[in-house]
């Protein structure tokens, strides 16, 4: 959790890479930008390269800071390194700190996932470019680069576990991560019935939170992963009635939950399962155990 005082940040890396910046466990790390920046920018470490896709400007001046002081390299997204998607295909070029690679394909469903595939390459140069002197198997090239993007996997981030009904389960914990899938699900599920089933912490701003993931829920299901910083259902659902007309379901156990979501959508309709980290993993135990279940009357 932040950076400073993570239990992570006692490893020495070759290079630190700071994705973004967003609000939360604000008792603990802060609540502005510029706090926040502080606590993840504490793993900057001395003589250690940093890759960085902070854009907000309070943000962004904290980590040059840090990095001065430490007297380490600062790599930031859209000016040292970028991603952008080639014209009228679904490939992408990353022109980087020393390579430019041409149709790569991006692994990851989600428009943000282009700056994720940046910060990746960049971070992978560096690291490269070190022990490249060494060892002749740091040798960075495109078809290195294209042979990891084809195994790339990201569990709980937009992941399809079923598809039909179509199941997408997406941790989406906090405020930033529930605007980039509530805009995913709004311009990919436009002629599907979805239902939402949602958890969250108690220490998330949970409004603004369903303020950006229930405006194109047909159905919404309540639910509460099993650790004590869960946000009180009731809670949740009169939050919920206020920011949609759709239908809000309580049921408390969430592979419950999801299994009832399944069993009350047709085959053309999605289900989406988000909202915490935690109720993703117990949903993901279930579909894992389903499968081994299937398996096995195989």
């Amino acid at each position: 959790m932040g950076g400073r005082f993570d239990a992570t940040n006692v490893i020495k890396p070759q290079v630190s890479v700071i994705t973004n910046l967003s609000i939360e466990h604000t008792d603990y790390l802060g609540n502005t930008i510029k706090a926040i920046a502080k606590e993840k920018g504490g793993i900057i470490k001395h003589n250690m390269p940093v890759v960085t896709g902070v854009s907000q400007p309070s943000g962004l001046k904290v980590i040059k800071e840090i990095a001065t002081d430490r007297s380490s390299d600062l790599f930031i997204y859209k000016k040292d390194f970028s991603a952008r998607k080639e014209y009228n295909k679904s490939t992408y070029t990353y022109s980087g700190l020393n390579h430019q690679f041409k149709h790569l394909i991006k692994p990851l469903p989600g428009d943000h996932q282009k700056e994720n595939l940046s910060l990746a390459l960049a971070a992978c140069e560096l690291i490269f470019k070190k022990f490249k002197k060494t060892n002749e198997r740091y040798n960075f090239n495109e078809t290195l680069v294209k042979k990891g993007l084809a195994i790339a996997k990201w569990p709980g981030r937009l992941e399809h576990v079923m598809e039909k009904p179509l199941v997408i389960l997406d941790g989406a914990h906090n405020l930033k991560a529930a605007k980039v899938l509530g805009k995913h699900l709004s311009s990919t599920l436009k002629n599907k019935k979805l239902t939402m089933v949602l958890g969250i912490l108690d220490d998330k701003p949970h409004e603004k939170m369903l303020e950006n993931l229930l405006p194109c829920a047909q159905h919404i299901i309540i639910t509460k992963a099993k650790i004590d910083r869960s946000l009180e259902p009731s809670v949740l659902k009169e939050a919920a009635q206020r920011f949609s007309k759709s239908p809000v379901t309580i049921i408390e156990d969430v592979k419950e939950a999801v299994s009832y979501a399944i069993s009350n959508s047709n085959e053309d309709d999605a289900v989406c399962i988000a909202g915490s980290l935690y109720v993703a993993g117990e949903a993901k135990e279930k579909f894992n155990n389903d499968l081994i279940e299937k398996t096995k009357l195989n």
